[in-house]
């Protein structure tokens, strides 16, 4: 049951569509419930918009297109950094929002609106660092004049697993480089999303620069604006095989893409490892948003000689866990998102089991309302287990176990991803190895959490395209254009 407060926040969140500046219900006049996985209630119903609304908000968006482009970038800039100021003005009410639909701890979302804002600052500060380059050509015929632009309207899918951030690091390096976008979040947790549309348009933001478009029907809805030959930037964060769909149906418009796509993020951890560091940063790496993150640990690759005190501290400090709705004091593990996150938990849990793994603790659902899974520690994880293969996205650690370098490296890199990886050693011979073996786009070297606004968030292989944060991330929203002039 909600409280007043809970109540309150939620009737200031808009119900309708945003599209040219105007909150609205979809066309057929459809809504969707987004509901608390922690209790199975209903938060609030919004419109849930079919593909003419997809349709209406991107002719928004080209409509808007020019006259954004042109909007000094000092102008953008400032926008974006009212936009900041406005979310930690109301930080509280953004941490109870995602608290409500996506149901990590409080503490936890307070941490997310630092994180999520921080790229309306960042990009705040990028919009006026966009240069290009003038000088003369080789030959001395002529004059090079190499210009950046913004690549034109963009199409943002956003996932549920962090509903501030994975907005805000879409939409920012978007605006920041004058482009106009529509915006697609997650089903599960649109509530966020259109919280922070409206902080937007609070900070200035003229109409039809941002649109935002909630479904129950992606796939229906999200084809024709793909297909729209106006479209010029698709990004996306969310599985890898929809992404391939995505990619597919970008291929006949040849859209610029971003893909933020699956992880299975081997956390290393060699025997002259600090086992107290180790043990702090997999926690934090495997259970902070319940391990429902893309850069989550899935695979523990512990040397042999420690892999057996690793594995006690973790299950003590797992055992000490408080599982509960995360506005609730205390709470450090919420529930998963919906029953088929908890299912695939479990079944990931017995097939491990199956195949000789022992569980230390948990393994299991936990009954009565809420979608809530047991916190869980599994050693001696055979070679084979699907948990080795597939991304987790639970409160589930799973250990096995090496003995030599070489072999750390092979079983670190035995995986299609190549999104994140966390190694744990005191050898700074050793660190560099790492970072030059293996085979991810980001990497943690005895720390546990690696995004940051400033840095390059990205993955080789199937984990994705592109970039987004750091100085890299507004170049996602760039076209480069060169210009010869007579010497």
């Amino acid at each position: 049951m909600t409280s007043t407060a809970e109540s309150d926040l939620l009737a200031a969140v808009p119900d309708g569509l945003l599209i040219g500046g105007r909150w609205r219900p979809g066309a057929a006049g459809r809504t969707l419930s987004v509901e608390d996985p922690s209790t199975g209630d209903t938060l609030k119903t919004i419109a849930d918009a079919d593909p003419a609304d997809g349709m209406a908000a991107l002719d928004a968006a080209v409509a808007a297109s020019a006259e954004w482009a042109a909007t000094p970038a000092r102008a953008r800039g400032e926008i974006l950094r009212r936009a900041f100021d406005l979310v930690q003005e109301r930080r509280e009410d953004v941490a109870l929002l995602m608290t409500l639909e996506m149901g990590k701890p409080l503490a936890e979302a307070r941490g997310e609106v630092t994180y999520g804002a921080e790229f309306l600052r960042w990009f705040s500060e990028e919009a006026v660092r966009v240069t290009g380059r003038y000088g003369p050509n080789p030959e001395g015929t002529g004059r090079m004049i190499v210009s950046q632009h913004p690549v034109g309207p963009c199409y943002l899918i956003t996932p549920w697993n962090f509903p501030l951030a994975m907005a805000t690091r879409k939409i920012a390096p978007a605006l920041a480089a004058g482009c106009t976008v529509v915006v697609k979040p997650a089903a599960q947790t649109p509530l966020t999303t259109l919280y922070l549309a409206r902080l937007l348009q609070d900070a200035g933001l003229p109409d039809g620069v941002v649109n935002v478009i909630t479904t129950s029907t992606s796939g229906a809805v999200s084809e024709p604006i793909i297909a729209d030959p106006r479209l010029r930037k698709l990004s996306f964060t969310g599985s890898t095989p929809v992404g391939r769909k995505l990619l597919e149906q970008s291929a006949p418009g040849v859209l610029r893409t971003s893909m933020e796509l699956g992880g299975n993020a081997p956390f290393v951890i060699f025997d002259d490892a600090d086992l107290d560091r180790a043990v702090e940063g997999a926690l934090a790496a495997k259970f902070r948003n319940i391990g429902q993150a893309c850069t989550a640990a899935n695979r523990f690759i512990v040397h042999s000689s420690v892999a057996g005190e690793f594995a006690r501290r973790v299950t003590a400090a797992v055992n000490g866990f408080v599982i509960g709705r995360g506005t609730e004091p205390g709470v450090t593990i919420g529930p998963l998102v919906d029953g088929n996150a908890v299912t695939k938990a479990e079944a990931l849990v017995k097939d491990a089991v199956a195949r000789g793994a022992e569980l230390t603790t948990g393994g299991s659902r936990i009954d009565g309302p809420g979608t809530f899974f047991e916190p869980t520690v599994l050693t001696g994880v055979a070679p084979g287990s699907d948990i080795l293969r597939e991304e987790i996205f639970g409160p589930v650690l799973a250990i096995a176990t090496f003995d030599t370098e070489d072999e750390a490296v092979a079983l670190a890199n035995d995986t299609e991803y190549g999104l994140v990886s966390y190694v744990y050693t005191e050898s700074l011979a050793r660190g560099q190895r790492m970072i030059d073996r293996l085979e991810t786009g980001m990497m943690g070297l005895n720390v546990g959490v690696v995004s940051n606004a400033a840095a390059p968030f990205g993955g080789w292989k199937m984990s994705g395209l592109g970039r987004e944060g750091g100085a890299e991330g507004i170049h996602e929203y760039l076209q480069t254009k060169y210009t010869l002039t007579p010497a």
